[in-house]
C-alpha cells in the first residue's frame, strides 16, 4: 500500500486519527502548561523539566506490571478508559495551592495509566490496517503526531500569554474527554488479540520472551536510548529559551514530520532498513553546537533539523514487527513505547540534574554527545551480529524465526 487515498478509504483509520489528535493535543498544551507552572513556582530547571517528561518514567512500572493488558483487554474500552483518567488526573493539576510533591503523584499515576496506551494502539492500527498497510499507516499516525505538536506547542505558548497555565489545563481536561468520546463513537468493539487475563506474571513471561531475541534486543535498545537522551536534552527548552520554548517545540515537531513524510511515503521500502543508523546520528549532531550558546533563530533551526532524525523509529518498528509474532504485536509494540517514553523521562531526569550543575546549553550537548556514542555502539554490535554463523542481518529481519513458544 503506497497510497495515502487508500488508506483513508478504511473505515476506522480516520476516527482512530481523531481520537489520537485529541489526546495528543491535550498532553501537548497540558505539558507545556505544567512545565511552566512548576518552573514558575519553583525556578528549577530540573522540576520543570520532569514536570513534563517525568510521567515517562512510571511508565516503566507499568511495562513491568500491567502491559499484558494491551493484548488481553478490549482495546476501545481501554483507550477510552485511559482518555477519561488522563482528564480526571489533569483536572486535579489544575487544582489552585496543590503543592508540588502532589502535582508529581498525579503525574506518577497518570504514567501507570498511558503505560497501556502505546501498545493497544498500536495493535489496534495492526488490526485496522493490512499488513502491507502499517509502514504508511504508522508514518500518517507520527506525522499526525507531528503536526499536533506544532500546532499545540504554538498554541500553547499563545494560550499562555493570554491566559494562566491552570486555565491551559482545563482546556486540556476537555480535549481528553473529547478524544474518550471519539474513541467510543467512532471505533467498533473487538474482542482482545490474546486469551487470558491480564496479570503480572504474563507481563513477566511475555516480556521475557521478547526481550530474549537478541536481534530484538537490539532494535529495542536503538528505539529507547538514543531517542531517550535527546529528548531528554530537548526537555530543557523551558530553561534554555523561556521565551521560544513553545517555538523551538514546534519546529521540532515540524522537523519531525518531515523526516515521517519522507521516510513513510518517499523513500522505496528496500531502503529504509539502512537508514536506521544515519538517522539516528542525524538525531543527535545538531545539537553539539548548542554548547556555543547560538541565538534563538539558529537554536531554532538546529532543532528542526535534529528532529528529522526522528523518523529512525519508523525503520525500527518496522524491523520489530518483522521479528514479532501477530499474537504479541500489541505487547511488543507496548514495551517498545513505555521504553521508549521510561528513557525519555529518563533523560529528562539526568539534563535537568546536568543543567543544575552546569547549564542547559551544556547539558543539551553532553545528553547529545551520549546518543551518539550509543548509537555508534549499538550499529557495530548489530554488523557484529550479521557476521557471525547463522547471524541475523539487521537488515533484513524478515530472515528471523520466532522462538518456540
Amino acid at each position: 500500500m503506497r497510497s495515502y487515498r487508500t488508506l483513508f478509504r478504511i473505515p476506522e483509520f480516520t476516527p482512530f486519527l481523531l481520537s489520537f489528535a485529541a489526546h495528543a493535543a491535550a498532553q501537548t498544551i497540558g505539558g507545556l502548561a505544567l512545565a511552566t507552572l512548576v518552573y514558575r513556582a519553583t525556578g528549577s530547571p530540573l522540576l520543570s523539566a520532569v514536570s513534563m517528561f517525568g510521567p515517562q518514567l512510571a511508565q516503566l512500572l507499568g511495562a513491568a506490571f500491567l502491559l499484558s493488558g494491551a493484548d488481553r483487554l478490549p482495546p476501545r474500552a481501554l483507550l477510552t478508559v485511559i482518555s477519561l483518567a488522563f482528564a480526571a488526573g489533569t483536572a486535579v493539576l489544575a487544582l489552585p495551592g496543590l503543592p508540588v510533591g502532589a502535582v508529581f503523584v498525579v503525574l506518577l499515576l497518570q504514567g501507570l495509566v498511558a503505560s497501556l496506551g502505546g501498545g493497544v494502539r498500536g495493535g489496534l492500527m495492526n488490526e485496522i490496517l493490512p499488513k502491507d498497510g502499517y509502514v504508511l499507516g504508522r508514518s500518517v499516525f507520527n506525522m499526525l503526531w507531528g503536526l499536533v505538536q506544532i500546532t499545540g506547542f504554538a498554541a500553547g505558548g499563545a494560550l499562555l500569554a493570554l491566559l494562566s497555565p491552570r486555565t491551559c489545563l482545563l482546556l486540556a481536561t476537555a480535549m481528553y474527554v473529547l478524544s474518550a468520546l471519539v474513541t467510543r463513537l467512532g471505533l467498533t468493539p473487538r474482542p482482545p488479540r490474546s486469551a487470558g487475563r491480564p496479570s503480572f506474571s504474563a507481563t513477566w513471561a511475555t516480556n521475557a520472551l521478547l526481550w530474549s531475541s537478541r536481534p530484538r534486543r537490539l532494535v529495542f535498545l536503538g528505539l529507547w536510548v538514543p531517542n531517550g537522551l535527546v529528548v531528554g536534552g530537548d526537555s530543557l527548552y523551558v530553561s534554555y529559551a523561556p521565551a521560544a520554548a513553545g517555538t523551538m517545540y514546534a519546529c521540532g515537531a515540524l522537523g519531525m514530520f518531515l523526516g515521517d513524510l519522507a521516510v513513510g511515503r518517499l523513500v522505496p521500502p528496500a531502503l529504509r532498513p539502512r537508514l536506521a543508523t544515519p538517522l539516528r546520528l542525524l538525531l543527535a549532531v545538531p545539537y553539539l553546537f548548542f554548547f556555543l550558546r547560538p541565538s534563538v533563530p539558529l537554536s531554532v533551526l538546529a532543532a528542526t533539523v535534529a528532529s528529522v532524525g526522528f523518523a529512525a523509529s519508523l525503520v525500527l518498528q518496522e524491523r520489530l514487527m518483522a521479528l514479532t509474532p501477530d499474537e504479541l504485536a500489541g505487547q511488543a509494540l507496548g514495551l517498545h513505547t513505555t521504553g521508549m517514553v521510561a528513557l525519555q523521562g529518563i533523560g529528562a531526569l539526568l539534563a535537568g540534574s546536568l543543567a543544575q550543575l552546569t547549564s542547559p546549553a551544556t547539558a543539551m550537548t553532553l545528553m547529545a554527545i551520549a546518543s551518539l556514542a550509543v548509537t555508534l555502539t549499538l550499529h557495530v554490535l548489530e554488523r557484529r551480529a550479521a557476521r557471525r554463523p547463522g547471524g541475523v542481518s539487521s537488515a533484513d529481519p524478515t530472515e528471523y524465526r520466532p522462538a518456540p513458544r
